[in-house]
């Protein structure tokens, strides 16, 4: 009996790892993305061609089809700087960052629990995580673990990269396809909060300066001074 699993795939780093951890586990792997209005959504244009190359990288025969979900009513809702042409800072009322889309998280794994209902599938493969990340409150493990009970069914939400650092999460993608699928990830994906896929760190595209930028940037060297190869 084949495996089945469904990845929240936008594109980025921690989706593309994420999407490699499941090609390489599972017999049938469907991606699932969301247009929800980002101004990054050069990440959009990203996926394909990453779906296009990742398992000539990897060496799998496990992605099936993609679902582009048109949410960008829901991005309309969104009083934040992903959605608006606001500034990139931490907002003293909140003490979150203006990137912080609320409810985003909740809102795309239940579409892709829908989605994994309907094939049948038995995992869905997320790349939130608390350890290294913007101080997002959906994408701590409470809350992973409060949607766990939302579906009648032995539906798993994986999220392996839940307690790893960006340092550590370069690592893993060196562990599941060695230095072929970190470079693939370096050139390929996009993290950048500001859509700028035009200039080119050893780090990969970016701007440099936003907080998506600057937590990739020191996984980066985090990575290469003292994980790489371990």
């Amino acid at each position: 009996m084949s495996r089945t699993a469904v990845v929240l795939f936008s594109g980025g780093q921690d989706s593309t790892t994420c999407l490699a951890a499941a090609l390489k586990q599972y017999d049938a792997v469907y991606t699932v993305g969301v247009d929800y209005g980002q101004r990054h959504r050069v990440e959009l244009e990203c996926r394909e061609r990453i779906r296009a190359r990742i398992e000539s990288i990897l060496g799998t025969h496990s992605l099936k089809d993609d679902l582009l979900l048109d949410l960008k009513a829901f991005g309309q809702l969104s009083d934040c700087a992903l959605t608006k042409p606001e500034a990139i800072e931490m907002n003293e009322k909140t003490h979150l960052p203006t990137t912080f889309v609320p409810g985003r998280n909740l809102i795309f794994i239940t579409y892709a629990a829908a989605y994994a209902w309907k094939l049948g599938a038995e995992a869905i493969f997320t790349g939130v995580g608390q350890a290294d990340y913007s101080g997002y409150p959906d994408c701590r493990e409470n809350t992973m673990k409060a949607l766990d009970l939302g579906m009648e069914t032995s539906l798993r939400i994986e999220r392996p990269l839940m307690n790893l650092s960006k340092a550590e999460t370069w690592k893993l993608a060196e562990t599941i396809g060695g230095d072929a699928l970190v470079s693939f990830i370096r050139d390929e994906t996009h993290t950048c909060y500001e859509g700028d896929h035009t200039h080119f760190h050893d780090w990969g595209y970016g701007c440099g300066k936003c907080p998506a930028c600057v937590l990739r940037e020191k996984g980066w060297e985090e990575y290469v001074a003292n994980l790489k190869g371990r």
